[in-house]
């Protein structure tokens, strides 16, 4: 195996990591020797593949947001499925995963925006970029649901893909407060279907 496959691999493995502990602890709760330890990586290396800890959260964002930008396209890309439909279903299947995950963790983007977003300018450039990336692909699924004639016409697609960014970021938080699925399905019904054309 060559050593730049060693690299990439470790340092996955330490953002796979990272990111659980993260989503658990918080990014302040996520110590640096906790992540190696989880990674079985030795101590003192963490500097050899990231520059600094807000550097690694920094990171760590872009990677935990990837799975769900490839799974969100997919569903856009499915053939047969209105925009609507494709966007409710990833909700839905998202609201499957986090009640069968007993609530836990929920968002790490929502989690860290609370948490980092005004300490560390490496982080809050991370989500900026995350969030503007999911309202985009949430924005074309909208956008294809109007010329579908499925969804109003009287705001900008890119407006209502931003009330759902919100919209499902507060949801997440009562759904942990409430240990519930109820207000991640409220929103599904309400926020997004709400969209429907009249």
């Amino acid at each position: 195996m060559s050593d730049r496959k060693n690299t990439d691999e470790t340092r996955k493995r330490l953002l796979d990591h990272g990111v659980a502990l993260m989503l658990m602890n918080g990014y302040r709760g996520a110590g640096l020797a906790d992540i190696l330890k989880a990674a079985q990586v030795p101590k003192g290396s963490f500097y050899y593949y990231f520059e600094s800890k807000e550097a690694f959260g920094a990171e760590a964002i872009g990677h935990y947001l990837a799975p769900f930008l490839r799974r969100l396209t997919e569903r856009l890309r499915e053939p047969g499925k209105s925009g609507l439909d494709a966007l409710a279903g990833y909700f839905r299947e998202l609201a499957g995963e986090l009640e069968a995950n007993g609530f836990k963790g929920g968002c790490l983007l929502g989690n860290l925006m609370g948490e980092i977003a005004d300490a560390s300018p490496a982080s809050r450039e991370a989500l900026k970029k995350g969030v503007d990336r999911y309202r985009d692909l949430l924005a074309e699924g909208l956008a294809r649901a109007q010329t579908e004639g499925l969804a109003r016409k009287d705001r900008s697609a890119s407006a209502m893909a931003d009330l759902l960014i919100d919209g499902w970021q507060g949801a997440m938080l009562r759904m942990k407060i409430e240990q519930s699925a109820a207000p991640l399905h409220a929103f599904i019904e309400e926020t997004l279907l709400g969209y429907c054309a009249a």
